[in-house]
Formats: C-alpha cells, sequence, structure tokens
C-alpha cells in the first residue's frame, strides 16, 4: 500500500489547486440585434457572425399553430 514520505505543505497544495478554479463563459454581443451570447454560438433570433442562418418566423408560425 503506498504511504506518502511526509505532509504536503499548505503551499504545494495550493499550487495544485491554482489551475482548479472555474470561469465564467465568455460572451459576446451580435453586431445586427445587440443580443448577448455566448461565444460561438447562434443566438436566439438565429444569427451567427453578423449574418441570419436560421430562418426563426417559420418557427415561430409552427409554435403557434401547435398552441392552437
Amino acid at each position: 500500500m503506498a504511504v506518502q514520505k511526509s505532509r504536503r505543505t499548505r503551499s504545494t497544495r495550493g499550487m495544485r489547486r491554482s489551475h482548479d478554479a472555474l470561469t465564467n463563459p465568455t460572451l459576446s454581443i451580435d453586431k445586427e440585434t445587440g443580443e448577448t451570447h455566448r461565444r460561438h454560438h447562434i443566438t436566439e433570433s438565429g444569427y451567427y457572425k453578423g449574418s441570419q442562418v436560421i430562418a426563426m418566423a417559420a418557427a415561430d408560425e409552427n409554435e403557434e399553430s401547435d398552441a392552437e
């Protein structure tokens, strides 16, 4: 069975844990809509890098017909 030779110091423990911190996701603001979104993700309105890649009007019509 493995047994450590001596106790690890607070300094060594802290140096090991220095890479464990969590970071917040990076956010961007869309050029067209001004919407805040995660980087490299499509916005709620269907824009990516300033151009519309998904037509959201068709999706809105489908939601309205399902509600009726």
